[in-house]
């Protein structure tokens, strides 16, 4: 194994984790956003 190719792809690799990890958190973000919009006056 190619250690210093293994360092140098590092960088990309923790770009994409980082892309995932952003998206995961907008389609989280928009979802609890819509379930507050949408769910109407709860009665107490």
């Amino acid at each position: 194994m190619n250690f210093e190719l293994f360092l140098s792809t590092l960088p990309i690799m923790a770009k994409g984790l980082a892309g995932i990890f952003l998206v995961t958190l907008v389609i989280i973000l928009c979802i609890t956003l819509l379930n507050k919009l949408t769910s109407g006056k709860e009665d107490k």
